[in-house]
């Protein structure tokens, strides 16, 4: 599909495991549907980009209301640290030729990281954002995103929060704020299309 590109946030051991202190209940739950997604923007050509984390072993860029609990959780998602709460992803997610992969220090993909270049340099108009968790890593994705006058969907059953209500709250925040929320079979089907809002935008400027 022209113009769109797949943002595969956070799905990492250390956010999926729960032996891990930044666990995210909800989130291995969607592993399955997350690859299924995965896999079929790959047959659509639509580039896939990985955003992760990976802490300093020494914990200088941990947010700092998350430090004392990733101090004491066996400081999750760095190097060094146990495998079950590491940085790697799933095995289902294994980065393929063409993949990319962009590494961030806090919550939005574009914070401090060249996503929006990358974005641009692949000619990229619309958004598709999977992982977790949804009311941070997500939400601050698709609002950055949206101010940069990208199109943004977020795929609702490979999205995940803390509890269902947290999840139906964000989602609905952010289609209210003018992202498009679907699920994966809606979107892999072409059951739903992607309203290039943006283009609208910019058409009624142009005149």
């Amino acid at each position: 599909m022209k113009n769109t590109a797949l943002i595969v946030i956070d799905m990492q051991r250390g956010f999926i495991s729960q032996k891990s202190s930044c666990y995210i209940k909800g989130a291995a739950a969607t592993v399955p549907d997350c690859a299924k997604m995965i896999k079929g923007c790959r047959e659509q050509e639509i580039p896939v980009i990985f955003v992760n984390r990976l802490y300093r072993e020494n914990g200088s860029d941990v947010e700092h209301t998350r430090l004392e609990g990733w101090l004491r959780g066996g400081k999750p998602i760095s190097p060094n640290c146990m495998k079950d709460i590491s940085a790697d992803m799933p095995e289902e997610f294994e980065p393929q030729e063409g993949d990319y992969m962009v590494r961030k220090p806090r919550f939005s993909a574009f914070f401090q990281t060249e996503l929006d270049m990358l974005l641009r340099r692949l000619d990229i108009k619309n958004l598709i954002l999977i992982g977790t968790t949804t009311p941070n890593c997500i939400r601050t994705t698709c609002y950055d995103g949206i101010s940069l006058d990208y199109n943004v969907v977020v795929i609702s059953n490979c999205t995940s929060s803390a509890t269902d209500d947290i999840q139906k709250a964000n989602l609905k925040d952010m289609e209210n704020i003018g992202a498009q929320v679907m699920t994966s079979r809606e979107f892999l089907s072409g059951k739903k299309k992607i309203k290039d809002t943006a283009g609208i935008a910019k058409k009624y400027v142009a005149g």
